[in-house]
């Protein structure tokens, strides 16, 4: 395991603060084993017992896993932390979705839309328009509307009490790569995850119905006013066969993201001959449908070759389901979920820091003590720019 003594002097801070010594930030990790396994805190291509991966993937991280048994395939830079554009939005549904009565009918009101980002992808929810819950988690999934996402979280309380429901719910998962800032996955300095911790999201995800059944969504009728509609279609390449892409035989979800910062992101499920498997793919190097294809041609491996392959780690058991606790992999630091983290005071829709402290510590006991959320990363030279850049450009529709 990696040395990790060096922390920078933010981290220190950050560790001081939240009144957790070092030396039990250190003795808790030595305790407790790597979350997935050490195999996929290792760089590079993790591989056992199969040959015959795709020659040209380009993707800074990717993950293949059973989604049955949990088992990792393979996988490239499984923990490396990394903006996560809209994928985030898996996590905001299993946070939020049983909440809210499928049919609750709800009228938007201008305040609900005031904090979405300029330049976010929207599915064109209007105030004054009265929307079922069913509508919204429509234009969260199919058009990973950001409006639908704000006016969602501010039904759920506002923006801070969800981001701070949403970090909870990535440290009962045990992704402990993820730093959450938004809901939506919108560009934000310190927004982070891992192919690891997405395909944590989707699995989890995808054991609800409701869940499924809107990620495999390909189009629906909108809400415009009065009784008038308009058509939405998914933006999953894959599920659709838009932009010159193939419908992928078997697929049932999941999500799809893309900011200029980000890049590309995408989690993929697919059931084949009974057997379901799970791909994430993170940035590849060129844009367009290259995320499509490698997710595609890593489906490909799996239902081939990768029948041979031998665990190299596995998705872990929520710790509200028994699952036991593990630490993050090395070099990517934990401090105590606490109020007040990195980025959310300064969120719209629910005031200052105090309210946040108390959405966040409210969620988190019921989780239980010692839960493991809020991390900060090492500064690293081999890392630099790795999804903590300066906020750009929103999300387009892909």
């Amino acid at each position: 395991m990696r040395e990790c003594s060096r922390l920078s002097r933010r981290a220190v801070l950050g560790l001081t603060a939240a009144a957790l010594p070092l030396s039990t930030v250190t003795d808790a990790a030595a305790a407790t084993p790597v979350v997935g396994g050490e195999r996929l805190a290792r760089t590079g291509v993790q591989v056992r017992g199969a040959s015959g991966l795709p020659k040209k993937l380009t993707a800074r991280a990717w993950l293949v896993a059973d989604c049955a048994s949990g088992e990792v395939l393979a996988s490239f830079d499984a923990h490396r932390r990394l903006a996560p554009a809209s994928t985030l939005k898996m996590l905001f549904a299993d946070t939020v979705l049983k909440k809210f009565d499928r049919a609750r009918r709800y009228k938007v009101t201008d305040a609900d839309l005031a904090d979405v980002p300029a330049g976010s992808s929207l599915v064109g929810i209007k105030p004054g328009i009265t929307y079922t819950v069913d509508q919204l988690w429509q234009g969260v999934f199919l058009r990973s509307g950001n409006d639908a996402v704000h006016v969602l979280s501010h039904m759920n309380g506002g923006i801070a009490r969800t981001v701070a429901e949403m970090q909870a719910k990535a440290a009962d998962l045990q992704a402990l790569d993820t730093h959450v800032v938004s809901p939506d996955g919108f560009d934000h300095k310190g927004q982070l995850s891992s192919a690891y911790d997405l395909t944590l999201f989707a699995r989890h995800g995808l054991k609800d119905a409701d869940f499924r059944g809107y990620c495999g969504t390909r189009t629906a009728d909108f809400p415009a006013g009065g009784k008038k509609t308009f058509q939405i279609q998914n933006t999953d390449r894959l599920l659709t066969g838009a932009w010159g892409l193939k419908t992928y035989d078997g697929l049932i979800g999941v999500k799809n993201g893309y900011t200029s910062h980000a890049g590309n992101t995408f989690t993929g499920a697919a059931t084949r001959g009974g057997r379901t498997l799970l791909v994430t793919v993170m940035h590849p190097e060129s844009g367009g449908n290259a995320v499509y294809e490698e997710t595609a041609a890593l489906l490909d491996w799996g239902f081939t070759h990768g029948r041979a392959a031998r665990a190299v780690g596995t998705l872990v058991t929520p710790l509200s389901e028994g699952g036991a606790s593990a630490s993050p992999a090395p070099g990517r630091q934990a401090v105590r979920a606490a109020a007040g983290a990195p980025g959310t005071a300064a969120l719209g829709g629910g005031g200052s820091a105090g309210p946040v402290a108390a959405a966040g510590a409210g969620a988190l006991a019921l989780l239980g003590a010692g839960v493991w959320a809020l991390r900060r990363r090492r500064t690293r030279a081999a890392t630099a720019g790795d999804g903590e850049g300066t906020e750009r450009a929103g999300e387009r529709r892909d």
